[in-house]
């Protein structure tokens, strides 16, 4: 998430009454979670585990729970509790604006796309040409869609991420601040779901066709010209390169790349990144020919045994 305009390192770390470790001048751009950071972003870790990568990322200034040695050209706020401290943030800079309207005074759709009864666009939502959004589908605020896009009957575009700090005796919610971008071309099915980014934009690239019953997570990059048949599941944060097929009730593990052309098969559980252009299969998930022989050796095993205990 991009803020209004650069901030001072002293002026955020006043806002949530926190030390900080710089220049008070060190300038702040942006506010991104560890997968989405570049330069001028603020970015929050608050687990000894994932320090060092927090403090080599691309982020710039470090809201972080311990002093630590700050890197050369960076920037720390230190504070008791990250993850509490940078929802605050996130509410500061983006906060609540519920539309009650059908269709916000805000939202900007295209002079020939067509909006069918029931359609719900939030604040702030835009809508190129040619375009047709089906009865009751709900579009949160801030997303994006491009020209020629078909989204059909009671699909959700936008919803929260699924993104949560377990706590002693509750799980404390991730504030998501970020879009979902549908690119040019794009068709989904009914009844899909796709989550916008904690703090960046999920994507789904040009000329991608989406099945029903279709979840894709937050900040999740969708290539162009993908597959996705019906009930794929996507986990959040996963890039899936142009030209990608995924069949029916594939399910895929956060943080994987899935290469350029890769093809994942029905049913199959993907916890691991695939090379471009092949083709995958079962659960877990393996190159396709080799797995389907491992199928084909399973079923001659009850023989086998059967034959060892005739010896």
């Amino acid at each position: 998430m991009k803020l209004p305009s650069p901030y001072k390192l002293k002026d955020i770390a006043s806002l949530i009454n926190c030390e900080f470790e710089g220049s008070p001048d060190h300038v702040i751009t942006g506010m991104n979670e560890i997968h989405m950071v570049e330069a001028g972003d603020i970015v929050f870790v608050d687990h000894p585990k994932y320090y060092d990568k927090a403090l080599q990322s691309k982020a710039t200034t470090i809201l972080i729970n311990k002093k630590v040695d700050c890197p050369a050209g960076k920037a720390l706020i230190v504070s008791e509790d990250p993850f509490r401290d940078y929802n605050k943030l996130v509410r500061h800079f983006q906060p609540l604006n519920y539309s009650l309207k059908q269709i916000s005074e805000t939202a900007k759709v295209g002079k020939t796309s067509i909006i069918m009864p029931g359609v719900y666009l939030g604040n702030n939502v835009t809508i190129g040409e040619n375009c047709v959004i089906h009865p009751n589908v709900v579009i949160y605020d801030n997303c994006h869609l491009g020209n020629n896009v078909i989204i059909h009957s009671n699909c959700v575009i936008g919803a929260d991420a699924f993104y949560y700090k377990k706590r002693a005796e509750y799980f404390d919610k991730m504030i998501s601040c970020g879009r979902v971008i549908i690119e040019d071309d794009v068709e989904i099915g009914a009844m899909c779901t796709i989550d916008k980014g904690v703090s960046g934009d999920t994507k789904i690239g040009a000329g991608t066709k989406i099945d029903n019953h279709v979840q894709i997570g937050h900040d999740t990059q969708v290539g162009k010209m993908c597959l996705m048949a019906s009930q794929v599941g996507v986990a959040g944060v996963v890039i899936i390169e142009d030209g990608v097929a995924l069949w029916g009730q594939a399910g895929i593990r956060s943080d994987v790349r899935i290469g350029k052309g890769a093809v994942l098969l029905a049913q199959a559980g993907l916890g691991e990144d695939i090379p471009a252009g092949k083709t995958y299969f079962g659960s877990p998930a393996g190159e396709a020919r080799a797995k389907m022989k491992e199928v084909a050796a399973l079923k001659m095993l009850p023989n086998l045994i059967k034959k060892l205990n005739e010896k």
